[in-house]
C-alpha cells in the first residue's frame, strides 16, 4: 500500500444516518436495562453485523462503511453507561427531581466529547506502542472481515454466533436455565462460603481472546475477594459495623456475602484500581507524551506523506480543543455552586482526571473489554480524588460538595466510557484498514446522537417506575444500582462513613502487586501481573471473572497444541478460526442481548420472554453445555489433522 492511497468511501450519508438510527435506539434499550440490571451491552459488534445486512439495501457497501456504522453506534452503550451510572446520583440526593434536558445534553455530551479528543493520544499508546489486545475490537474486526469477504471463517463465526445467541436466549430471556452456578453455604459460627460461575459464552470468549497471563489475573482478584476477604471480615469484623449487622440478620451465605461485598469488600478493588491507575498513568507517561509529540508531528506532514491508516484529528486542534473545553466546564458548574474559584477548580480537576482515568478506561478495555471495564469503579476513583480538593475548599459537611463532585464524576464517566468503547473500535479500524480521523468524527456525531435522548428516555423510566423509590404505589422502582454506589461514596466523603479502611487496604495490595509485577519483568517470565487486572477482579461479582478464566484455559491449550503440532500457514490459519469461533461467541451473545433489552424496554416488563419455570437439574445442563462450548472452542483453533 502507497502512503498516497486513497482508501474506500467511509463517512458516507448512508453509513451516518444508519449509525445514528442505531445509536438512538441502542443507547435507550441500554438506559433501561442498565438503571433495572446494573449493566449495559457493548453495541459495536450488534451494530457491525446489522449494518452488513441493511447498508447492501442502499447499494454496494464496503468492509469501511460497516466500521463507521459500528464505531458511531458503539456510543450508544457507553454514553448510556456514564449516563445511568451517575446522574440518577442527584435524583437519589434530591438534588433534581427529573432528569432537565439541557443540563443532561451538556454533561453527557460534553463528557463524551471529551472522550473523544483524550483517546487520540491514546490510540498511539495503547494500541500502536502498548499493543493491548482491545478483545472487543478484535472480535469487531473479525466480524467485519467475514462480512466482507465470506468463506471458511464466515461457518466458525455464524456457529459460534448461534450458540452464544441460542444460549443466552435459554439462560436470560426465556429463563429455561439459570444464568449463574452458585455455591454457598455457612461453617461454624461465623464462616461464610461462596462461589460463583457465570454462564456466559461472551465472557468465555474474551477470556480466550485475552489470554491466561490476565484471565488468571482476573480470577484471582475475584478469589481473594470472595474466598479471603469477605470470610475474614465477616468472621472477624461484621460486629464493627452495626448498619451492616442488621442487613445480615436472616440472610443465606450469598446474599450475605453480597451484602458484605458491597459495603465493605469491593472498596478493596476501588484502592487497588486507585493505585493501578497512578501506576498506569506513570508507566505510560512517556508513551503518552511521545503519542502527543509524534502527533503533532504527524499533524505538521503533508497529509500525502502519511497512509491514511495513520492520520488522526490533528494533534494541535485537539489540544486547543481540551483547553478551551475548560470555558463550557467553568459555566456548568459555576451554575452549580455558585462560586468562582470552586467552579474553576472543578474544570481542572475535570480535566486532568479525565485524561487520568480515560488512559486507565483505555488500558483496563485492551485487557478484558468494554464491558467488562468497571466504569464506575473509575467514577468512584474520580469521586474520591475529587472529594479531597472540594473537601479543603468547602468543608467536610459541606451539602454541595456531594452535589459537585457528582457533577465531576459524570463528565468524567462519561469520558471515561466513551474513550474505553472508541480504543476498540479503533484497534478494529486498525484491524481492517481504516481512518482514524474518519472514526473519531463519527464517534462525535454518535456521541450527540445519544446524549439528545438520554433526558427523555430516564424521564420516562423515572416517572413510570421511579429511580430508588416507587414512583406509583405497587410499582417495583428502578435500582440504578451504580448510581446508589456513587451517591453514597459522595455522601460519604463529605458525611464521614466512607470505609476508608478497604480503600488503603486495596491501596496496599495494589502496590505488593506492582513489586511482584517489577520482579516478573526483571528476571524475563513470560507471566506479567498487570494491577489493573486484579483490580477489575476484585470489583466484579465472582461470576463475571470466573468464566473468563474458563475461556484462558481453552486458548493456553489450543497454544500448547500449536507448538507441538502445528506449524507454518495451518498454524496461522488455525489461530484465527480460534479467535473468529470466541469472536462469535461475543456476537452472537451481544446480538441476543441486545434484542432481550428491547423487547424488556419496549413492554417495560423485565419477565416479558420468561417461561416463568426452570429446567430440574437446570444449572447441571447448562454447566455440561458450557463444558462443551469449551471443548468446541478448543476444536475450533485445533481441528484434527489428517491421517
Amino acid at each position: 500500500m502507497t502512503t498516497g492511497a486513497s482508501p474506500a468511501p467511509q463517512l458516507t450519508l448512508k453509513a451516518i444516518v444508519l449509525s445514528i438510527i442505531l445509536t438512538v435506539i441502542l443507547a435507550s434499550a441500554n438506559a433501561y436495562v442498565g438503571l433495572f440490571a446494573g449493566l449495559t451491552v457493548a453495541t459495536a459488534i450488534p451494530a457491525a453485523v446489522l449494518s452488513m445486512a441493511i447498508l447492501p439495501l442502499f447499494g454496494p457497501p464496503n468492509i469501511l462503511e460497516n466500521n463507521i456504522v459500528a464505531t458511531g453506534a458503539s456510543a450508544g452503550s457507553s454514553i448510556a453507561a456514564g449516563a445511568i451510572f451517575t446522574l440518577p446520583a442527584l435524583i437519589l440526593l434530591h438534588h433534581w427531581t427529573s432528569f432537565d434536558y439541557w443540563w443532561t445534553l451538556a454533561i453527557v455530551g460534553l463528557g463524551g466529547l471529551l472522550g473523544v479528543l483524550f483517546s487520540v493520544p491514546l490510540r498511539r499508546t495503547l494500541i500502536i506502542e502498548q499493543k493491548l489486545l482491545f478483545p472487543e475490537g478484535v472480535a469487531a474486526a473479525e466480524v467485519l472481515k467475514v462480512g466482507a469477504n465470506p468463506g471458511a471463517g464466515a461457518k466458525f463465526l455464524g456457529l459460534a454466533a448461534i450458540v452464544g445467541g441460542v444460549f443466552k436466549l435459554i439462560t436470560s430471556g426465556l429463563r429455561f436455565l439459570p444464568e449463574t452456578f452458585t455455591i454457598k453455604g455457612f461453617f461454624g459460627e461465623r464462616g461464610i462460603a461462596f462461589f460463583a460461575y457465570g454462564f456466559s459464552p461472551a465472557l468465555l470468549g474474551v477470556g480466550y481472546i485475552v489470554g491466561l497471563n490476565v484471565a488468571i489475573l482476573i480470577a484471582a482478584g475475584g478469589l481473594f475477594s470472595w474466598w479471603v476477604a469477605i470470610p475474614i471480615y465477616n468472621g472477624f469484623f461484621f460486629q464493627q459495623d452495626p448498619v451492616l449487622l442488621r442487613k445480615l440478620v436472616g440472610l443465606d451465605a450469598e446474599d450475605a456475602a453480597y451484602a458484605i461485598w458491597r459495603a465493605q469488600v469491593r472498596y478493596i478493588g476501588v484502592g487497588c484500581m486507585l493505585t493501578g491507575a497512578f501506576w498506569a498513568l506513570w508507566s505510560l507517561r512517556k508513551s503518552l507524551w511521545s503519542a502527543i509529540r509524534s502527533g503533532l508531528q504527524v499533524s505538521g506532514k503533508k497529509s500525502a506523506a502519511i497512509p491514511h491508516t495513520e492520520r488522526d484529528l490533528p494533534m494541535g486542534a485537539v489540544l486547543i480543543c481540551i483547553a478551551l473545553f475548560v470555558v463550557p466546564l467553568f459555566l456548568l458548574y459555576y451554575a452549580v455552586v455558585g462560586s468562582i474559584g470552586v467552579s474553576l477548580a472543578m474544570a481542572v480537576i475535570m480535566i486532568v482526571a479525565g485524561f487520568l482515568f480515560c488512559s486507565v478506561s483505555g488500558y483496563m478495555a485492551g485487557l478484558v473489554g468494554s464491558s467488562n471495564n468497571p466504569v464506575s469503579g473509575i467514577t468512584i476513583c474520580t469521586i474520591l480524588f475529587a472529594s479531597l480538593v472540594l473537601m479543603w475548599m468547602v468543608g467536610g459537611k459541606s451539602a454541595i460538595g456531594a452535589v459537585a463532585v457528582v457533577f465531576i464524576g459524570a463528565v468524567v464517566c462519561n469520558a471515561a466510557a466513551v474513550a474505553g468503547d472508541n480504543l476498540q473500535d479503533l484497534k478494529a479500524g486498525q484491524l481492517v484498514g481504516s481512518t482514524p480521523w474518519r472514526q473519531q468524527v463519527m464517534l462525535c456525531v454518535g456521541v450527540l446522537a445519544s446524549a439528545a435522548v438520554m433526558a427523555p428516555v430516564m424521564n420516562v423510566l423515572l416517572f413510570a417506575y421511579g429511580i430508588g423509590e416507587p414512583a406509583h404505589p405497587g410499582v417495583k422502582p428502578l435500582p440504578a444500582p451504580q448510581a446508589n454506589l456513587v451517591k453514597s461514596v459522595a455522601e460519604g466523603m463529605f458525611g464521614g462513613t466512607l470505609p476508608s479502611g478497604m480503600i488503603l487496604i486495596g491501596a496496599v495490595i495494589g502496590a505488593l502487586i506492582i513489586v511482584l509485577d517489577l520482579y516478573l519483568k526483571r528476571i524475563g517470565s513470560r507471566w506479567s501481573a498487570p494491577v489493573l487486572a486484579v483490580a477489575v477482579g476484585i470489583y466484579l461479582p465472582l461470576d463475571v471473572s470466573t468464566p473468563i478464566l474458563a475461556g484462558g484455559l481453552v486458548a493456553e491449550a489450543v497454544a500448547r497444541w500449536h507448538l507441538i503440532h502445528s506449524v507454518g500457514e495451518d498454524h496461522d490459519k488455525l489461530k484465527q478460526n480460534g479467535m473468529l469461533f470466541a469472536a462469535g461467541l461475543i456476537t452472537g451473545e451481544a446480538l441476543v442481548g441486545i434484542f432481550i433489552a428491547m423487547c424488556i424496554w419496549g413492554s417495560k416488563n423485565s419477565d416479558v420472554l420468561s417461561v416463568g419455570f426452570e429446567l430440574l437439574g437446570g444449572k447441571w445442563l447448562a454447566a455440561i453445555i458450557l463444558l462443551g462450548i469449551c471443548y468446541w472452542t478448543f476444536r475450533a483453533g485445533t481441528p484434527r489433522r489428517k491421517t
